[in-house]
């Protein structure tokens, strides 16, 4: 089955209004395959996220790195899924290792809150992805089980969530997947949503890869067949991003 090319830029705790102006200057300004072959979401902070959504290319997507596990309310320093809807956002990253493993959000709490950003309307990247003692320990698979079903546990429809399997030892490390150990992973992730919700969410469900994504890696990783796209980190506030999107398979 035929999946669109997704690549989504997460900028973390990074720019200035001023950086982010030039930034978006740039994206605005290069020519990329057309929206019928690959989906561009980009992901300011909460504070620059107005302006990005004012004044980005409109056939780029923006979305929100989190957002509260419920309605608004009394919790300090949170943002609901309804104020991202509010603002015309359509997506938001939930689950990114940075959240579960410095934060320290579980499984289960970073399932509620994707639950509750659908019922919002949103759509969420999801993020999945093993330790480096957990790969060396040959445990990811079960890791990324264990996400997959705390979610599944929460959800029944899955048409609006993007997978991104990202090992946590590639995260800003410069180490990345090979795109042998990518693939397998993908296939791995795939298999399980066969055997665990349906052979149709499987098909359709796009798997991401992120974890030190360049302009260099993007092509050999874009190549295998359950690697429907990236998620990237640093190189998303340089101008490689734009290769990493002109790297989309046609």
């Amino acid at each position: 089955m035929a999946r669109k090319f997704f690549v989504g830029g997460n900028w973390k705790c990074n720019g200035t209004f001023q950086s982010v102006k030039a930034l978006v200057e740039s994206l605005n300004g290069f020519k990329v395959p057309g929206p019928e072959s690959v989906d561009v979401v980009v992901a300011p902070t909460f504070l620059h996220l107005a302006e990005v959504k004012s004044s980005l290319r409109p056939e780029f997507k923006v979305a929100a790195q989190n957002c509260w596990v419920k309605a608004g309310g009394a919790f300090t320093g949170e943002v609901s899924a309804e104020q991202l809807a509010d603002l015309g956002l359509e997506w938001v990253i939930l689950g990114h290792s940075e959240r579960r493993h410095i934060v320290g959000e579980s499984d289960e709490f970073t399932a509620d809150k994707v639950a509750y950003a659908l019922s919002k309307g949103l759509s969420v990247i999801f993020c999945v992805g093993e330790t480096l003692e957990q790969r060396e320990a040959n445990q990811t698979l079960e890791v990324n089980a264990r996400q997959l079903k705390a979610l599944s546990d929460k959800i029944t429809d899955w048409s609006k969530i993007v997978i991104a399997y990202e090992p946590v030892w590639a995260i800003g490390t410069g180490k990345v997947a090979t795109p042998e150990q990518a693939q397998e992973a993908h296939a791995e992730i795939r298999d399980w949503l066969a055997k665990n919700v349906s052979q149709g969410a499987a098909d359709a469900t796009r798997i991401i890869y992120g974890g030190s994504v360049t302009a260099k890696n993007a092509a050999d990783l874009g190549k295998a067949a359950d690697i429907d796209g990236f998620l990237v980190g640093g190189a998303s506030l340089k101008p490689e991003f734009e290769d990493i999107i002109k790297a989309t398979p046609v």
